[in-house]
């Protein structure tokens, strides 16, 4: 059995060198040249901040604190201003005179670069719009079982329309219509057109889960004593909760991917600043394959989560 099992191994192996050892010689046939090194400053970077005088005056001290120097300088009306620079940038004397815009020094420090930065908007907006659409579907997975008529259809005309027609149209008409007319900028329009197109999926799910569960369980809930929302609560919503995880994980894997979407209104998410740094560098391929490797961290970290939580509630089965 283990024997079988290392073979199957391997072949796996082989075939995983295999696509590499594909893309390997697929880019060697065409005409390019790889600048991996220039990848790194996009995420982080050592800027430089210099300092200039605001106006003409004379230094009148210099006081040295290792690596930073405060430079106090007194201009001609009698006010003071005080500059803070490295040491090795501040090539001045006491008493020296300075032109208003003369260089006094500069400091640097480490600022976010945009991949950083769009990365951030990326997580920051699917979370967001994940806790939306699992609101919105969980209301509305409810209204779908109702015994309520007028529940039970508006909730079905919501998963339909939403469901029918496509996130990029939802997206133009969250922002150019509903945002003018209810004035919502550009980021509250993406985050709830992706969680509204999210709670749509997630009511299905939901609606699913609660069905698979037997009727027998709200029977007995009943007899107890609970009313119908203590028993959905209490009984019925946990169980169907550990059935749908699943599918639940896979929708809001699918809302990170679909989230790039919102480039197309303006938001500098991870999608729309890859297209800011190819236009000023030019490297189309790494930075297409950077981010879809961002993408994929993203991705694989939530299902990795999911499958701890699965394995953490089996326990109580």
């Amino acid at each position: 059995m283990n024997k079988k099992n290392w073979q199957w191994r391997l072949l796996t192996v082989l075939v995983l060198l295999g696509i590499v050892a594909g893309l390997w010689y697929a880019t060697k046939r065409i005409d390019y040249t790889w600048r991996w090194n220039r990848i790194p400053q996009y995420f982080a970077y050592n800027s430089e901040d210099v300092k200039t005088a605001v106006a003409d005056g004379t230094i009148i001290k210099l006081d040295n604190k290792g690596k930073l120097t405060s430079v106090v300088v007194k201009n001609d009306n009698g006010e003071t201003s005080t500059y803070v620079v490295d040491t090795k940038t501040a090539n001045l004397k006491v008493d020296e005179y300075l032109m208003e815009g003369d260089t006094v020094g500069s400091t640097r420090e480490w600022k976010t670069g945009p991949l950083a930065h769009g990365l951030w908007v990326t997580l920051w907006i699917s979370a967001v719009a994940s806790i939306i659409g699992l609101v919105i579907g969980v209301i509305t997975g409810l209204c779908r079982v109702s015994q309520n008529l007028t529940l039970r259809q508006l909730s079905i005309t919501y998963i339909e329309i939403i469901r029918g027609t496509p996130l990029l149209v939802q997206l133009f008409i969250f922002y150019f219509f509903l945002g003018t007319v209810l004035n919502i900028g550009r980021l509250p329009s993406g985050i709830f057109a992706l969680g509204i197109f999210a709670g749509a999926y997630v009511a299905e799910i939901i609606r699913a889960g609660i069905q698979s569960i037997p009727k027998g369980q709200m029977e007995a809930a009943r007899s107890l004593g609970m009313n119908v929302p203590q028993a959905m609560i209490h009984i019925i919503l946990p169980q169907a909760f550990k059935r749908t995880l699943p599918p639940l994980a896979g929708q809001f894997i699918s809302l990170i991917k679909d989230s790039s979407l919102v480039s197309v209104i303006a938001i500098t998410d991870l999608t729309k600043s890859g297209r800011e740094v190819i236009t000023s560098t030019f490297a189309v391929f790494e930075i297409w394959f950077v981010v879809a490797f961002l993408y994929l961290i993203l991705t694989f970290t939530l299902s990795q989560v999911v499958a701890w939580v699965e394995r953490r509630l089996a326990v109580s089965d």
